[in-house]
């Protein structure tokens, strides 16, 4: 009998058990017996020699301490590949560096800023959320607007302020780039280009 080619994401899954297992440190009898199933049958789901079915799928998962989605879930470029969010208005270029709101709502993102200026910000172009902001500049020379004041933040500085304060950033002398931890509020208004 000719076996059937397994699809990306079925051999995917296979990769997935079998690394979880040898991750464990656990051999073939030792899932198996978790698992409710033959060594021989797990060597053959593992292999691509044997069909999986949903049962056998979800009671090796449980064995292994995940879920069935963590098993399944599909596998492309945009799990792996942080594109930019350019806003070309704001001057803003942003790449987030967690998936979704992280631990306690945060969201961590890397920002290249090219609009510039010491000189005063028109108040249209200040943000006012609720929380704090935290940022640490890579490169070049970030002018936080705070209120009334204008503060020079050097490469290898960090700045944390409440953002209840009308504030703004721009960077001096050149474009600079930011790491920075924002809250809901803050994701919302830094991230969302504004209309």
């Amino acid at each position: 009998m000719q076996q059937e080619p397994d699809s990306a994401l079925d051999s995917t899954v296979r990769l997935r058990i079998r690394g979880l297992r040898r991750a464990r440190g656990w051999s073939l009898d030792n899932l198996a017996e978790r698992a409710g199933i033959s060594p021989s049958q797990l060597s053959r789901i593992e292999t691509g020699h044997r069909r999986i079915n949903l049962d056998q799928l979800a009671a090796i998962a449980r064995a292994l301490g995940t879920s069935l989605d963590q098993l399944v879930e599909p596998v492309d470029d945009a799990d792996v590949v942080i594109r930019p969010q350019r806003d070309e208005r704001r001057g803003l270029t942003t790449w987030l560096l967690s998936r979704d709101d992280g631990p306690g709502g945060m969201t961590v993102a890397k920002m290249r800023i090219t609009a510039g200026g010491a000189g005063p910000v028109a108040p249209d172009e200040l943000g006012v959320h609720p929380g704090r902001d935290w940022f640490t500049v890579l490169s070049g020379t970030v002018v936080l607007h705070l209120g009334g004041r204008a503060i020079r933040v050097e490469a290898g500085q960090a700045a944390e302020f409440p953002t209840m304060v009308p504030h703004a950033l721009r960077c001096h002398g050149g474009p600079a780039e930011i790491l920075c931890i924002l809250d809901h509020e803050g994701r919302r208004s830094h991230l969302h280009a504004r209309k």
